[in-house]
Parts: structure tokens; C-alpha cells; sequence
């Protein structure tokens, strides 16, 4: 039985009714203000327009290389399509070497252009025209399909001489520094807009897209009449755009506080990127973990847990190591766990603390902690989502879903659902869907269709 005493500790995680519906209708304003001009200076969820304006048929065929930066590797991908909603891919995985992530912006792009060579020279394709699809998973303001301007790095990267600049150039710029491959830079995307874009080539009712891996963020498909932002030119012949939400700065303005805990304060003062992102800080892989080490320690303080124990501050000083002491899949292993052996968790417990045989009680409590954390996250992940289905124009609506989170947490997906069915419109039929390989296929299906539209 779980101790009343641990349920209060959790409490200011667990969301009312009332909260959920607050928290919804700031959201669906703040969206609302991203897309109109005058007020989206003010607004956190920016809602910058992709470029993006056709959605894939399934038809699409040839060779394109994807290039998928978001987090401490980048992968490069030969993605074959071949029509009948039909695609191979080959792909690699290269390190970004910590002194990498926060040196200069030029040495970043000549490694990858260095790692892009190589790619294309093991696969034999050094004298073949490769359109490429660049995946860049930070917040952009795009100019146009294959002109992206860098906001702020976030992630753990900080290169100098990256932000405001245009990354799509200067990969374009790294490329022709080597010159020994036929690589052009055709489409700059969010790895939430190749979720979209994969889902969209298998399902074509998928309207939005999501992650919910190391970071957080969502896309959506928009009338082009209500996107302010959008030159134009770009509304004569196509109805629609995909918008990329950044939603992980929704809070940026207060939004948040009301339902923010003292371990999100922590969090947020311990970050590199203080009082941003304070929607991601919530949701995202990046910082569950650190969330539940500080309520651990919190716990540990009250003795609500390992209380047998005389060890109990030796505990803690474990805890105030490092705050990726615990990590986020830990919460996934730990919620994945059966009653009453807790196999994973007592194997985490004795890894972060030399715990033989943890008791039932304490690994009901961790796994209590785990829940109400994840749980959260879940519950405000579908606030967003409903809000961005219930703007879309179509009666039915699949999301696509994608990210280490959502993908290898065992209830995510159960808890998005439960605050789904409560908050999207009753005449809309809705569905989720895993993608496969957004951020390497769907960039090569942006990259396609940017070929095909040119």
C-alpha cells in the first residue's frame, strides 16, 4: 500500500480537471497569438511557418540523402523511394564530440560535411546528384523551404556564430568547402515535420506531428489564411502549410506558473537555458530524470523512502553528484516493472546505491514517483496535441508520434489518450500513430516533394 504520506509528496504533479482545461486554453491562445502578426512578437509558441505545403502522396520515387541533427549524434541516411507508399533506407550514426557541441559553428558543419563524404563514398555514390533533406531539430525561423535562421541552440549545443545565422548555407557553405560530392541542400526541416511528413506517406489523414524524445515539440497542418507570417505569395496556389509549433516555450510568459512544482523551478535555475523552455522542461527525456532525482531527494529528506536504512544520506549525496544521475530511461524500465518482483527496478536501485534487495514498498514508491512524473509529462503533451487537432480543418485527424519517450515508455501513449479523449472536439475522429524513421525518411520525402514542386 502506498503511504498517504508519499501520495501528498506527489501531489502538485497530479493535474485536476480544472488545471487540464486552464492549461488547454492558454495553450490554444498562445497558438493563436504565434500565428498573427501583431502579437507574435509577444507570443512562446511561435508557430513559424515550414514552407512545407504538400503533404506526400506515396508515389514519390528516387534516391535522396537525409541528414538528422537534433542531439548528441546526427545520422545520415540513402533513403530509396519507390513509389507505392514503398521506401528503403540505409543509414549511419556519427558522434557530435562534446567539444563539437559548444566550439565553433564552422567546425560543427565541416564535421558533418566530413561524416556526409564519407557516407556517400561507402554507398558508391560520389558522382550521383543527391538532393538532401536536412532535418535541423532547433528552434528556426524559416525563410523559405530550404533557408532556415537559428533562434537559440538548445540541448546542450552553444556554437558560436550559429545563431540568427542561416544553417541550411551553411552546410551548403561546408559541402562546397570540400567539394567532392554532388550534395545540394534542398528542404531544412524539424525532425517534428518529418514525423508528420513519414505518418502522412503511410496515413494520409496524419495533420500533426509530435516528439517527445530528448526534446519536445509539435507541427501541424494550417489554412494558409490564418498564418500572417506566410508571404503571399506562398497562399496563390496552396491551401495548406505546415506550421512548426515550437511549443516548447509555451510558459515563457507566466502561462505555466500556476501549475510549475519547486523541482520544475530547480530544474529550470540548474539549466543552461534558464527561463526557456519551460513546456520541454516539463516533457521532455532531457529532464524527467533530473526531476525525479530532486523528488528522491525530497523523499529521502522526509523519510519516505529506504527508511530501514542508515544509509540514507549517502543516498542523497549520490543523488547531488551530477543531474543525469538518474536517467530518464530509468522511468521507463522502473513503470515497465511486474509486482511484487520489480526485477528492473531493484537492479537500478542497486546500481545507483549498492542496495542488495530493495524492499516491495520502496520500489512501490520509486515506481509512484516514476508515474506521477511521466504521467504529467503525458497529460501535458495531450493538452497540445488536442489543441492542434482541434484546429485542423479536417474531420479526421491521425497524429504522428515519435521520440525515445513516447516510444519506449510503456504507458505514454495510454496516459496521452485518457486526457485526449476529454479534451478534443466530439465530432472529430482522431487516432495516433508511431512513425517509423521521421526525421530520416519524412526528410527525404520533403526533400521529394520540394523536387517534385520545383
Amino acid at each position: 500500500m502506498l503511504d498517504a504520506e508519499v501520495r501528498e509528496l506527489m501531489q502538485a504533479f497530479v493535474l485536476s480537471d480544472y488545471q487540464v482545461q486552464e492549461v488547454y486554453s492558454r495553450f490554444c491562445l498562445e497558438v493563436a497569438r504565434g500565428l498573427k502578426r501583431s502579437t507574435h512578437p509577444q507570443a512562446n509558441v511561435k508557430c513559424f511557418p515550414t514552407y512545407v505545403q504538400d503533404l506526400p502522396t506515396g508515389d514519390e520515387m528516387g534516391k535522396y540523402l537525409a541528414l538528422d541533427l537534433g542531439g548528441t549524434n546526427f545520422r545520415v541516411l540513402l533513403v530509396s523511394l519507390k513509389g507505392h507508399h514503398d521506401a528503403s533506407v540505409e543509414s549511419q550514426i556519427y558522434a557530435v564530440p562534446k567539444d563539437l557541441m559548444v566550439g565553433s559553428g564552422v567546425d560543427l558543419f565541416d564535421h558533418i560535411a566530413d561524416c556526409l563524404a564519407k557516407f556517400v563514398e561507402k554507398h558508391n555514390m560520389k558522382t550521383a546528384y543527391l538532393p538532401l533533406g536536412f532535418t535541423f531539430s532547433f528552434p528556426c525561423v524559416q525563410v523559405g523551404l530550404k533557408e532556415g535562421l537559428l533562434v537559440r541552440w538548445t540541448k546542450g549545443f552553444d556554437c558560436a556564430g550559429c545563431e540568427g545565422e542561416d544553417v541550411g548555407r551553411m552546410l551548403h557553405e561546408a559541402i562546397q568547402r570540400r567539394g567532392d560530392a554532388d550534395i545540394a541542400v534542398v528542404a531544412i526541416l524539424n525532425d517534428t515535420t518529418g514525423t508528420l511528413m513519414s505518418c502522412a506517406h503511410r496515413n494520409p489523414d496524419c495533420r500533426v506531428g509530435v516528439i517527445v524524445g530528448t526534446g519536445c515539440n509539435a507541427c501541424y497542418v494550417e489554412e494558409v489564411e490564418n498564418v500572417d507570417l506566410l508571404h503571399p505569395d506562398f497562399k496563390r496556389t496552396k491551401k495548406q502549410v505546415i506550421i512548426n509549433a515550437e511549443w516548447g516555450a509555451f510558459g515563457e510568459g507566466g502561462q505555466l506558473d500556476f501549475v510549475r512544482t519547486e523541482y520544475d523551478r530547480e530544474v529550470d535555475e540548474k539549466s543552461i537555458n534558464r527561463s526557456q523552455q519551460l513546456f520541454e522542461k516539463m516533457t521532455a527525456g532531457m529532464y524527467l530524470g533530473n526531476l525525479v532525482r530532486l523528488v528522491l531527494l525530497r523523499a529521502l529528506e522526509r523519510k519516505l523512502i529506504f527508511r530501514q536504512s542508515s544509509r540514507r544520506p549517502e543516498f542523497a549525496t549520490v543523488l547531488q553528484k551530477h543531474q543525469d544521475v538518474f536517467e530518464t530511461r530509468y522511468i521507463s524500465e522502473i513503470e515497465d516493472d511486474t509486482f511484487p518482483e520489480f526485477a528492473s527496478t531493484r537492479s537500478i536501485v542497486k546500481k545507483l546505491f549498492g542496495i542488495e534487495k530493495a524492499s516491495v514498498e520502496d520500489c512501490q514508491t520509486l515506481k509512484y514517483i516514476c508515474e506521477c512524473v511521466a504521467k504529467r509529462a503525458a497529460t501535458l503533451v495531450a493538452i497540445g496535441v488536442s489543441g492542434l487537432i482541434n484546429r485542423t480543418s479536417n474531420k479526421s485527424v491521425v497524429v504522428g508520434m515519435d521520440g525515445s519517450v513516447y516510444r519506449y515508455h510503456p504507458k505514454f501513449d495510454a496516459y496521452m489518450r485518457e486526457v485526449l479523449v476529454k479534451l478534443v472536439k466530439s465530432d472529430k475522429a482522431w487516432d495516433i500513430m508511431l512513425s517509423e524513421d521521421g526525421s530520416g525518411r519524412g526528410a527525404a520525402l520533403v526533400a521529394a516533394v520540394a523536387s517534385k514542386t520545383k
